[in-house]
């Protein structure tokens, strides 16, 4: 058995930003448009006006501010409100793939290590852009590695899930060296025109390099005391796309081929489960929640990781304790975590512990306790 270290993180953003007074321009526009079009409908009651969205509200419902996008004009087109990421031909590297090798490459630089270091890649996201191949077959190929490739999918909870497979195979002597990488285009997923949620998401593309303690050289490495994973069966958050809608054709173009759910219900339930595993996880390590100095969670929501950090610590955390990327990024689901702890790291000093930590839909949770060598 070996012991292993996360060695190199890495980060694409894209180039484009939109900020809350733009989407909500946006959305206000198409809000005007439906209602002035489906007037005598809405007269009659045989349709629900739109309410307007507020760039102040949003803020305050979530702690986002603006959120990176690979793609803004189609965005905020009040016709299109979606993105416009034109297809590819089979011979042109996927968009997941282009995305995930950018984040790769970095993680690799940070890591020391060259593609000749790694046996394996997971791609690990909320949505793939397709069934096959692999993504992740496909970024091997791109970056150059022997061995394997698979894709896995747990929602938000993809990166620390992905990071247990990956810390199990360099343990058990399976793999020198893994690439977990997080692609994750959620503008694509996103109901633009429903204003619960329009405002969540963003687009971006992490990476880490988990490797054989013995064998890494970088100045950035976590060894990691341990993993723990849950998962627990809801439809709160739900997205019904498949290549079975084809098959239905009432379905479609339905609502629930994209992203839908029950926030109110989400904070409650899951804000708990994410603390005591937390919680558990590190009691059962032998270790205090007290002696944890830096908190990477899930950023899909401000109040929720205020509130899961409050029932772990019996207090409210600072920033420096769990940082904050969710204000400028938004939600980009499987690499929110990554991100924090990307950007808020390297600051640690030798034998600092942290916890990383996603949660998201399925209900899924991971926790993986870090330290900093």
């Amino acid at each position: 058995m070996h012991n292993v270290v996360i060695s190199g993180t890495g980060l694409y953003t894209p180039a484009q930003s939109i900020s809350n007074e733009e989407l909500v321009q946006s959305f206000n526009a198409w809000v005007a448009q439906f209602n002035h079009e489906n007037a005598a409908a809405i007269e009659r009651g045989e349709v629900q006006a739109q309410a307007a969205s507020d760039a102040a509200f949003i803020e305050k419902a979530s702690g986002i501010k603006s959120r990176f996008v690979m793609d803004k004009q189609g965005i905020l087109d009040p016709q299109r409100m979606k993105p416009s990421l034109p297809e590819r031909s089979n011979d042109e590297r996927s968009i997941l793939c282009e995305m995930g090798v950018a984040a790769a490459e970095q993680a690799l630089l940070r890591a020391g290590k060259t593609a000749a270091d790694i046996d394996g890649v997971i791609v690990a996201c909320s949505n793939l852009q397709r069934a096959y191949p692999a993504i992740s077959i496909e970024i091997q190929a791109a970056l150059g590695i022997q061995g394997y490739g698979f894709d896995m999918n747990v929602a938000c909870s993809s990166a620390t899930f992905g990071i247990q497979t990956a810390c199990n195979s360099v343990q058990l002597g399976q793999a020198r060296a893994v690439l977990v990488i997080n692609p994750e285009i959620c503008t694509a997923h996103l109901n633009f025109r429903d204003r619960d949620s329009h405002f969540i998401f963003g687009d971006a593309a992490t990476a880490v390099v988990v490797e054989r303690a013995d064998l890494a050289t970088s100045a950035h490495q976590f060894e990691i005391l341990g993993t723990r994973l849950s998962t627990q069966f809801s439809n709160n958050i739900r997205n019904n796309f498949g290549f079975l809608n084809r098959t239905a054709d009432q379905g479609v173009d339905a609502q629930d081929k994209l992203f839908v759910q029950e926030g109110r219900k989400v904070f409650r339930e899951v804000c708990p489960m994410v603390a005591e595993l937390v919680g558990s996880h590190l009691q059962d390590s032998g270790l205090n929640v007290s002696d944890v100095q830096r908190f990477w969670l899930h950023q899909a929501n401000l109040s929720m990781n205020h509130l899961i950090v409050k029932k772990l610590l019996g207090r409210e955390a600072t920033l420096d304790e769990a940082p904050v990327i969710l204000d400028t990024y938004a939600n980009t689901s499987s690499a929110g975590s990554v991100i924090a702890f990307h950007k808020y790291q390297d600051d640690l000093p030798a034998g600092a512990l942290g916890v990383l930590s996603s949660f998201g839909a399925g209900y899924s949770i991971g926790c993986v306790i870090l330290r900093k060598r």
